[in-house]
């Protein structure tokens, strides 16, 4: 059977993507429920209660070389080699030291792996989270393999978390040899790119489908690194009157790999499937400006890749070279916002929506990255009214607000829009199809299926400074996170079937921009747009405003609707609005006069005579003020 000798060939097993269920493992003994050898997962992360049942690793109940951690591999399978890691707790201080391999046929005979003519030992670890791989002398051919600790941390006991190297191997005994591994029918380019990769796949995209497609930058990382988006559009470079703007993004944590993957499948398949007349494709694609950054963070996503999937650990390259979580990294424009109403005499008074950036965070001393920087000016520059932010870890989907009110750890905390983001949310999660499994396992210690999968953010763990809650307070785009994947950074073997767990949700809910209303503001007498008018709707504590060119969408569920629209220097408009549950935007168009006062401003302005009609506008007006004001008015004669 060919192979490379160190192994690399050989993919994981599939105990920390879980396609190794918990009956495949079994052990010696346990030291309690929680701490069972279905716990004994690379990178499984523990409950936050000390002794409950989500502990993060197997752990042997006796103290001696004789326990084992086993794993069944189902199949006849080429082993090469085991990664190990510590227990992952902020409580205890576990993890073996040195360890022995032995491999078995039946799980009743089993041998050891020798080094020559002695029993190979292996190095394990010296720390709790640092993978250590080691690899088989000579890879052998078994069905069921066993850890065999030898030592461990002397102020600690017998606590591991294991990853197993292996090829399938053919066998004519074999009465499930003839299933075929699960994998993807798309000619898409499955594999982890480094930056230099990632930027020839972009430049091969946009030579393929130079007609739809733009490649453009908004900013550099620390290191330099250029922050690439693709843009997918019928007319690229161009914001088209009423055509929304749409944008997914990954890798704000850099080693949560597999979204910078799914992006870079996802302009392939709009590429190929445009090209190919795919109506549902070229329906997106005509009425949608979607704009893909695959690579948030590029330094800290580099620094994983150099590891690899199995041994970049569970933080390695998820902050930027600074040493910064992007992901609480941008203004905390909730809390000024809820001090405001605090203190207001009239809480609805407050602004709700374009709530300016704090002058502490424009100083050049305040701790914010350039990647935060360049994110924050491309949500200014362009009028965004969906987006999606994709991570990994976890299989849920979390709507706003991320951070809570009053620092509490944990609670609900709403926006105004929840229930449409309740139904972003549910969107992905319902089309995702390990999400939407019933049957599937939970990732680490909390059961989103408890939640349909969907949960808000505050309710999950606080989050203050998140991208989300910044998009909603400071701009008109809506924004969720979706946990893609129980593994951060799947193996090269996992992308094709990520790509089709992921493909119908991430298209679906691409899709949604375009429900709710939308329309354009324009200026009675010039017919042109008018830029930053307010909109709003009446019962929804949470306005938009409309573009440079005067056009706005305001996402909502079926339903009528009180919608006010209002810009300085024009009489406020108002009409009902009716919301379908098809997935097509409601046209609700304005129109605004200009009030008198701004009619006689401009007209001075340019030196001009004031018409009959707009004299007695402003006479009028003058009458109404007296009246309000209490003052009697009379005629001459009976005066």
């Amino acid at each position: 059977f060919p192979f490379n000798p160190s192994g690399a060939n050989c993919p994981p097993l599939g105990l920390e993507s879980l396609r190794v269920d918990d009956s495949q493992i079994q052990a010696s003994s346990y030291l309690r429920t929680g701490l069972g050898p279905h716990r004994g997962r690379l990178n499984m992360q523990a409950g936050i209660e000390d002794g409950d049942l989500y502990d993060g690793a197997w752990c042997a109940d006796y103290k001696d070389r004789h326990q084992w951690l086993e794993v069944d591999a189902l199949h006849l399978t080429l082993f090469t080699g085991v990664i190990l890691q510590g227990r992952n707790s902020i409580w205890s201080w576990d993890w073996v030291e040195t360890y022995k391999v032995q491999l078995s046929n039946d799980s009743v005979n089993w041998e050891t792996c020798m080094n020559g003519t002695e029993e190979a030992i292996f190095e394990g670890n010296r720390d709790l989270e640092t993978p250590v791989l080691g690899l088989l002398p000579v890879p052998t051919v078994a069905r069921f393999i066993r850890i065999n600790p030898q030592t461990w941390y002397s102020k600690g006991t017998i606590c591991l978390r294991a990853e197993i190297l292996g090829c399938r191997v053919h066998d004519s005994n074999d009465i499930y040899s003839s299933e075929q591994e699960p994998g993807s029918k798309d000619a898409l380019d499955f594999r982890h790119h480094n930056y230099k990769e990632m930027r020839t796949l972009m430049k091969s995209v946009a030579e393929k489908c130079p007609d739809i497609t733009r490649i453009y930058t908004i900013g550099k990382s620390y290191m330099g690194l250029k922050l690439y988006v693709m843009e997918i559009s019928d007319n690229p470079g161009k914001h088209e009157l009423g055509e929304p703007e749409f944008r997914y993004v990954a890798g704000m944590h850099g080693n949560e790999a597999l979204g910078r993957e799914l992006l870079l499948n996802l302009m392939q398949y709009l590429c190929s499937e445009y090209k190919k007349g795919n109506q549902r494709i070229v329906r997106l694609i005509t009425e949608t400006r979607i704009h893909l950054l695959p690579s948030m963070n590029p330094d800290g996503y580099e620094v994983a890749y150099e590891k690899g999937s199995e041994l970049a650990g569970w933080a390695e390259g998820r902050y930027t070279f600074e040493g910064i979580d992007l992901n609480h990294n941008f203004p905390d424009l909730n809390n000024i916002m809820w001090d405001a109403q605090e203190i207001a005499a009239d809480a609805s008074k407050v602004s709700n929506h374009y709530i300016p950036i704090p002058e502490y965070y424009t100083k050049e001393n305040a701790t914010v990255a350039p990647e935060t920087r360049a994110v924050i000016n491309w949500m200014q520059d362009i009028p965004f009214v969906l987006s999606a932010n994709l991570h990994g870890g976890e299989l849920v989907v979390t709507y706003p607000f991320d951070c809570t009110r009053d620092w509490a750890p944990q609670e609900n905390t709403p926006t105004a829009d929840d229930a449409f983001f309740r139904w972003l949310a549910s969107v992905y999660a319902s089309t995702h199809l390990v999400m939407a499994n019933p049957d599937r396992r939970i990732c680490h210690y909390e059961d989103f299926q408890l939640h349909n999968n969907i949960i808000n953010g505050g309710a999950w763990h606080t989050v203050p400074g998140s991208m989300n809650d910044f998009s909603y307070l400071h701009t008109n785009c809506f924004e969720v996170t979706v946990e893609l994947s129980c593994d951060k950074f799947p193996h090269v073997s996992e992308l094709p079937i990520e790509w089709e767990n992921n493909k119908e949700s991430l298209l679906v809910y691409m899709e949604q921009v375009h429900r709710g209303i939308k329309g354009v503001v324009r200026d009675k007498l010039t017919k042109q747009g008018i830029a930053d008018a307010i909109i709003k709707v009446e019962d929804h504590g949470h306005d938009i405003r409309s573009a440079a060119d005067g056009d706005y969408w305001r996402l909502l569920n079926p339903g009528e609707y009180k919608v006010v629209v209002w810009a300085e220097g024009y009489i406020p408009s108002r009409r009902q609005c009716t919301v379908g549950t098809e997935p097509l935007p409601s046209i609700c168009d304005f129109t605004l006069s200009k009030t008198p006062i701004q009619r006689l401003k401009e007209i001075r302005a340019k030196g001009g005579k004031v018409p009959q009609d707009l004299q007695l506008q402003l006479r009028a007006l003058r009458l109404r003020k007296l009246r309000s004001n209490g003052v009697t008015l009379c005629s001459v004669r009976s005066c």
